[in-house]
């Protein structure tokens, strides 16, 4: 799992399908979820901010003017500031959640080591899965606690990721920022 910097002729390969783009939702609303989460009510969670919906349109904007080809559906978190990041980005039924997301999510509260490794395993098993030929999957969900999974991620960044296949692992190929991503169209 080497990471390297961002570099812009990873834009050539995204072209050509085969990577996972894993996505930190926009800019949040300061405060906290609600102790109780209902995922199918969003007053009970951070939201994103004006600022966040925006980030979410241009990123989505980036990625087509770059004809990068992503897979449908997106997938998304069912918080509902990834499903609206993730919607704002590549549109309104374009988007399916998956609840998995949520563990990734629980990484940063205090999991008994065995729930933490059995996360990150699962983790593995999604990001060494081959995306169909000539796309990309892009997946809107959370940043990972320092040290853990894919590790800290800004709004809108994207852990470029190459899947090995099955059992073979990935590899981290890049890292982009959203003012990253803007500056190469």
């Amino acid at each position: 799992m080497k990471s390297r910097p961002s570099d812009p002729s990873v834009i050539n390969s995204l072209r050509q399908g085969g990577y996972i783009l894993y996505v930190r939702h926009g800019e949040a609303t300061v405060g906290e979820d609600a102790p109780r989460v209902d995922f199918n009510d969003c007053s009970t969670q951070r939201n994103l901010s004006e600022a966040g919906r925006r980030q979410a349109e241009k990123y989505g904007e980036a990625l087509r003017s770059l004809q990068i080809p992503v897979q449908a559906p997106v997938i998304a978190s069912p918080f509902c500031r990834a499903k609206e990041t993730a919607e704002l980005a590549f549109g309104e039924g374009k988007v399916q959640t998956d609840s998995f997301w949520v563990r990734v999510y629980n990484l940063s509260s205090t999991l008994p080591p065995a729930e933490q490794q059995a996360t990150i395993n699962d983790l593995t098993t999604v990001l060494e899965t081959l995306p169909p030929q000539g796309s990309n999957k892009v997946i809107v969900a959370h940043s990972f606690p320092r040290g853990i999974g894919l590790g800290e991620i800004t709004n809108l960044g994207t852990v470029i990721v190459k899947p090995r296949g099955q059992g073979n692992g990935f590899e981290i190929v890049g890292r982009f920022t959203l003012d990253e991503w803007l500056s190469f169209r």
